[in-house]
Order: C-alpha cells, then sequence, then structure tokens
C-alpha cells in the first residue's frame, strides 16, 4: 500500500473510529475490549485495502471489520456474565458473574446515539446470541440495509430478517422499558447528580435519601448481591459514607448518563453510573475499579480532581 493509499484509509478510519468503539462496546459491553477491537479493526484494514473493492463504502466495510472481529472477541472469550442487577428482572437466575463495563461519553458527541449505549440496553444487547446482537446492531443502529448486513456477516437476506425478528422479541423481554429516564444532559439529571455529589462528599445520609425515588435500587458491578429499594439503599450505603471529606467526587457522564469519578481518601475508587427520572435516582450502577478513573479523565490518578465537587459511588461492602 503506497503512502495515498493508506493516508486515504487513515482519514477514513479517524472519521469513524467513535462510532466503531461504540458498536463495538455494544457488541461486547467492555469498553476495553472494545478499544482492542477498534485497533485491530484497523490493522485488518490496512491489510485488506488494497482488496477492497468498494462494492460498498468505507464506512460499511470498517462496521463489517469491526463486527466480525467482535464476534471472533466474544468466540474467543468463551461465556462472559451479565451484571447481577442489570438482568431483565433484576435477579440472575443462571448463576452468570458480573462484568459489564461503563463507557465514557462526550455530551458533545453526535457520533454515538446515546440511547443506544444506556447500560440497560448494552446489558439487554448481551442476552442475544452474537450473531442476533450484530443483526440488530448493523440493521437498527447503524441502519444498514438488510442486504448490506447479510453481506458483512456472510448471511442470506431471509435469514438476517429472521434473526432481527428473534433479537427484537428477545431484547424486549431482556432490556427494561426505557420508562421515564432523562438525559444526561437535562437540568434535572444535572440537579440529581449533584444532589448526590453533595450528599456523599458530606457524608450526609439524609440528604442521600431525598434524592433517591422510593424504587431505587444500587448495582454494585462486582456482587452477586443488589439492592433494591430506598431502604435498602440506605441500609447498604450509609456504613460506606465514613466521614466528611473521604470522598471526592467529579461529575462525568457514562453510557449517556450521569455519571461519578470517585476517590476514596484520595485514592482513585471507580465509577458510578446513575439512572434518573424526575421524582429521583432510579438506579446508582457501581463500578469499583480504580482503572477507570484514568479511562474517563486522562491525568486524573490522585486527590481530589479540580473543581470539586461530583457525585459519588460506595464501596462494595462484604
Amino acid at each position: 500500500m503506497g503512502a495515498p493509499e493508506a493516508g486515504a484509509l487513515t482519514e477514513a478510519f479517524e472519521r469513524e473510529r467513535r462510532g466503531l468503539l461504540a458498536h463495538a462496546y455494544r457488541m461486547l459491553g467492555a469498553y476495553h475490549e472494545a478499544e482492542d477491537v477498534v485497533q485491530d479493526t484497523y490493522v485488518r484494514a490496512l491489510r485488506g485495502w488494497a482488496g477492497f473493492e468498494r462494492r460498498s463504502s468505507v464506512r460499511t466495510w470498517l462496521y463489517r471489520i469491526a463486527t466480525n472481529v467482535s464476534l471472533s472477541a466474544i468466540e474467543g472469550r468463551g461465556r462472559r456474565a451479565l451484571s447481577l442487577g442489570l438482568g431483565p428482572d433484576g435477579t440472575d437466575p443462571e448463576g452468570l458473574g458480573p462484568w459489564l463495563e461503563p463507557f465514557p461519553t462526550d455530551p458533545a458527541d453526535l457520533v454515538t446515539a446515546r440511547e443506544s449505549v444506556r447500560l440497560a440496553f448494552v446489558a439487554g444487547l448481551q442476552h442475544l446470541a452474537p450473531r442476533q446482537r450484530a443483526v440488530l446492531l448493523l440493521r437498527e443502529v447503524l441502519d444498514l440495509s438488510a442486504a448490506e448486513t447479510g453481506e458483512a456477516l456472510g448471511m442470506s437476506v431471509p435469514a438476517v430478517k429472521s434473526a432481527l425478528q428473534r433479537a427484537r422479541a428477545r431484547l424486549a423481554e431482556a432490556a427494561p422499558a426505557r420508562d421515564d429516564v432523562l438525559d444526561a444532559s437535562s437540568p434535572r439529571a444535572r440537579e440529581l447528580l449533584a444532589g448526590y455529589m453533595a450528599a456523599w462528599e458530606a457524608s450526609d445520609a439524609a440528604a442521600f435519601r431525598e434524592v433517591l425515588r422510593a424504587d431505587a435500587a444500587i448495582e454494585p458491578v462486582g456482587s452477586r448481591t443488589s439492592y433494591a429499594g430506598r431502604v435498602a439503599c440506605l441500609a447498604f450505603a450509609t456504613p460506606s459514607m465514613g466521614a466528611a471529606g473521604d470522598w471526592r467526587m467529579a461529575a462525568t457522564e457514562a453510557n449517556g448518563q450521569p455519571a461519578a469519578l470517585a476517590w476514596f481518601r484520595g485514592e482513585p475508587f471507580g465509577v458510578a453510573v446513575l439512572t434518573v427520572a424526575e421524582e429521583g435516582i432510579v438506579a446508582i450502577t457501581l463500578f469499583g475499579d480504580p482503572k477507570l478513573a484514568e479511562a474517563f479523565e486522562p491525568g486524573l490518578t490522585r486527590g481530589r480532581p479540580a473543581g470539586g465537587s461530583g457525585p459519588v459511588w460506595l464501596p462494595t461492602t462484604r
């Protein structure tokens, strides 16, 4: 491949990088694996560029590669588990362990549709067979035709249509209804995020109670237990609040939802992703991985983040 051809491919790839990352994340449910898929997609595109006959657009071709790399990753890792609280009915009847990761989103990002990366939607996707998942995403999120989808996956058009019908039905069972969930950019969502942050930084259980909806749930990813209802949430959270000043937070956005990076006594702790409605916080999904602070805010690894307050995330007590 000559320099002009490599330059053309790199330019096209960079235009699609963010969308490819979101697509791989929807397929896999894991942000770091999705990053690996995007890198592998670029390498494979470089190798295959000479044989690309432009029977489709470069965009479609790149998504075809990313989809198949994702399918190979799923096959290679074996069966993966869903977070307990993100199952269709809040239970984990198959005894699957937790693994879902949050997806950093930029409020100004117009490439990634927020609705398509919400935690509940992505978790619901993981209940689908991998090829059903791929068909649904290519057809309904990326808006590829049935013929383009079939070409990408080596399926006939009737097979694509059948897989899409089955995927829709299964997703309707697996993914909770969107209900009245607010977007991260809404004033009420920002208000609840600020209230959540202030309560935790002040170690104020009463203030935390005020931002929770009566049916709120806390879902610690990595735990076999979730907590449903305001009383249960407070019983779990209050012992973890510590003293005023123990927690420091920075507001961010994950999966198109309000979220908080959290530091506990100066050390990075993880990310809390909030699902919010007008009446209050509906769910708090907790990701206790210190490395996520770097993934969401490169360079912010210790101490109180610049800008002061943000919401919180609770430690998983066992």
